[in-house]
């Protein structure tokens, strides 16, 4: 019998863990669906709308903003967070590969 060798690219699996490990936290997940319901926003409208601490909302936006999830771009003197579709969509699509193209929405 043939053993079966697999392969892992270990800067693809590590930063795929980041992101999943950012998008299974269910605090993460409620300031996503706000930036996805405001467009752009700042942090001190993400932490008065839900209702949370100031230094935890950045502690999750960190997370986000490393894993790629949200972009931040500073304008003046406000930082602006903005979802990343395209990351999102391609976590979308691995899970749905992962659990046998079952569509997850």
């Amino acid at each position: 019998m043939r053993e079966t060798k697999v392969i892992f690219n270990n800067e693809k699996l590590h930063y795929s863990s980041e992101l999943m490990r950012a998008l299974a936290h269910p605090l993460r997940m409620k300031i996503l669906e706000y930036i996805n319901r405001s467009g752009k926003t700042q942090v001190n409208k993400i932490y008065n709308s839900l209702g949370i601490e100031q230094s935890i909302t950045s502690q999750h936006l960190k997370i986000l903003r490393l894993s790629g999830v949200v972009s931040a771009n500073k304008e003046g003197k406000f930082i602006h967070y903005t979802i990343n579709y395209e990351i999102v969509d391609k976590a979308v699509k691995a899970v749905n590969n992962f659990l046998g193209n079952t569509i997850i929405a």
